[in-house]
């Protein structure tokens, strides 16, 4: 397992602001005790639950002092800025001088947790310093927990509990955004609004910046073998030795040869050690004498254009996106990398949200094909059951899905899709066993390559996302809670076999409301906004639109109960009747997080 750093600057922290009442002679001094503890048990709290994408714990900071007021507020700061501190909680069980302890910094999420206690009015603090950050524009997360409890209950109420989690989990995902790359390897792909880079929205929204390179960077690395050589030894007799090669579905004319298979697969392999070089570095390419390739983009995402420039002429670069975007290779289980497919900048922030929320490899796919009850009849004379009933979705794209995807990790005997340090060796077999590599559709890859082929196992909960661009009105997400489901494998053969037999499949069914775009299954893929989308394992819904109001990012739709939902205490003030109307107009009015 592996688990050195892969970006640079140190992992931002989460930090602690107790906020006390600062008179003396003995309100203060009757409360330090507490409120530190409440710091203290946050602090625990977090520390414990959530991890950052490397597998480290979250780290967290306390202030050195209760906060009574602006010297201590600004001391707070001092330390917090020294500390790489990138979201704070603040935590009071009584009154305090609103304006002068809250946080001002206007570009680092906050959460303020007020005890509900009799004793002492924390919850009368809350509400004040909640005014304070709507009236200064500054928008903060309010925690207020639904039942009383006694002052020395040092104890957090689940609901408490589970609010503080998600906003640490988007406030720490907002952190570790800031002031990485989006690497673009090449440039538009067939006409795909995606592809077309919107630096307004990397910079105002996500406060990162791009970084370009065009596809012959490749062409150059392969061909004056800038890159690791006993690396890629190593990559291709594992290759060899644990990947299983499909058959050739090309008509006989179209098919390659069995040399010609043998380069595209080396070529292959050294297209993804490239990449990888590209987006971090490898101080292995200093020690060959290339020194400003080994420096890397520092880019936290990476896209690969590959169609049509690359494919119509080279293999494609679906093993490359693939086995990154996995959480393994011939190096040991890892953190994947998150590879967009045709260099889709859209969803590849999608896959960000996703990864930086739950520390997993996510799914990239097209959203390709809506069957009906009735169309699954008539094709296949099956009748869908169970939680296909109403219908199902095709995800499914050219070979590039993460083989996590495959279903093949599990919990108690259930498919799931793990964080990388809690994946066995035993998965990762049963993983690359799931998976054949087919020779690619020469009709649409001229260049020949690979394409990973694996069905996802069914009764997995899954989230599918995507962030589309609208002139005018900026970035929206859109969100899906569903599941994957299982088909007999006769009828699985004939639905995809209408499409493309080598590609990996995931079948998914939404789950519906009722209503508006959850009303069906049907309504679900009209409203969708683009051609692809990313899913994560899990149902995260409530925490993407905690992440999506961190940075102003309205939702479009969704279908998380209302009660899950949690945004800023400034939404309220824009609507409480229409919830989705009060985050548009919200977002519109505070603009992007990094304006």
């Amino acid at each position: 397992m592996t688990t050195k750093q892969r970006l640079i600057g140190d992992m931002p922290k989460i930090g602690i602001r107790p906020t006390i009442d600062g008179r003396r002679k003995g309100v203060r001094e009757s409360l330090e005790a507490k409120t530190m503890n409440m710091a203290k048990y946050v602090a625990q709290l977090l520390s414990e639950k959530l991890h950052y994408n490397n597998g480290d714990p979250v780290e967290t900071v306390i202030a050195d002092t209760c906060i009574g007021g602006v010297a201590e507020a600004a001391q707070t700061k001092a330390k917090f800025d020294k500390e790489n501190v990138g979201v704070t909680i603040t935590v009071t069980p009584c009154w305090c001088y609103g304006s002068e302890t809250m946080d001002m910094n206007p570009n680092r999420p906050n959460a303020i947790w007020g005890f509900n206690g009799t004793e002492r009015p924390g919850a009368v603090y809350l509400a004040a310093v909640l005014a304070a950050h709507n009236q200064k524009g500054i928008p903060a997360f309010g925690i207020y927990g639904r039942d009383v409890q006694d002052i020395d209950d040092n104890t957090i109420p689940m609901d408490v509990q589970e609010k503080i989690l998600r906003f640490a989990k988007s406030g720490i995902a907002v952190a570790m955004l800031k002031d990485k790359s989006y690497l673009s390897i090449g440039s538009v792909s067939m006409g795909i609004a995606g592809s077309m880079v919107d630096e307004d929205f990397f910079q105002n929204y996500l406060g990162m910046r791009n970084e370009y390179v065009d596809m012959t960077e490749l062409t150059r690395r392969i061909t004056e073998e800038i890159y690791d050589k006993e690396e890629f030894e190593k990559a291709y007799a594992w290759v060899k030795q644990n990947c299983i090669f499909g058959a050739d579905t090309n008509a006989e004319e179209n098919q390659r040869t069995a040399e010609q298979k043998e380069e595209d697969l080396k070529k292959n392999i050294k297209m993804t050690i490239i990449t990888r070089d590209l987006m971090e570095g490898n101080p292995k390419l200093a020690e060959l004498g290339y020194e400003e390739e080994a420096m890397g983009r520092n880019a936290i995402a990476s896209g690969f254009q590959g169609q049509r420039q690359w494919t119509d002429h080279f293999p494609n670069g679906d093993f490359m996106e693939a086995i990154l975007n996995s959480s393994f290779d011939w190096n040991g289980i890892r953190a994947p990398y998150m590879v967009a497919t045709e260099n889709d900048t859209l969803n590849a922030a999608t896959m960000l949200f996703g990864h930086l929320l739950t520390n997993t490899a996510q799914v990239f796919a097209d959203v390709r094909t809506y069957w009906s009850p009735d169309a699954v009849q008539r094709v296949t004379s099956h009748q869908l059951e169970g939680r296909a009933s109403k219908g199902i979705i095709h995800l499914l794209n050219s070979g590039s899905a993460a083989l996590d995807g495959t279903g093949e990790q599990e919990i108690d005997g259930k498919p799931v899709m793990k964080q990388f340090w809690e994946i066995t060796e035993e998965e990762v077999n049963r993983s690359l066993q799931a998976t054949q590599w087919r020779p690619a559709n020469t009709e649409y890859f001229r260049g020949g390559g690979l394409s990973s082929n694996f069905k996802s196992k069914g009764d997995m909960p899954v989230t599918i996302a995507r962030v589309n661009l609208v002139k005018g009105l900026g970035p929206v997400l859109q969100i899906a809670e569903g599941y994957t489901v299982d088909l007999p494998d006769k009828v699985h053969e004939v639905l995809n076999n209408r499409t493309d037999p080598t590609w990996p499949t995931t079948w998914f069914v939404p789950n519906l409301t009722g209503d508006g775009a959850f009303r069906d299954v049907y309504t679900v893929m009209n409203n969708w906004g683009a051609n692809h989308c990313s899913m994560s394992y899990g149902h995260i819904g409530a925490d993407l639109i905690t992440l999506a109001s961190m940075l102003r990012i309205p939702v479009n739709m969704h279908n998380v109960a209302e009660e899950k939902i949690f945004r800023p205490s400034a939404w309220n003030m824009f609507g409480t009747n229409d919830v989705e109307g009060a985050d548009y107009r919200a977002c519109q009015a505070y603009g992007p997080l990094y304006k």
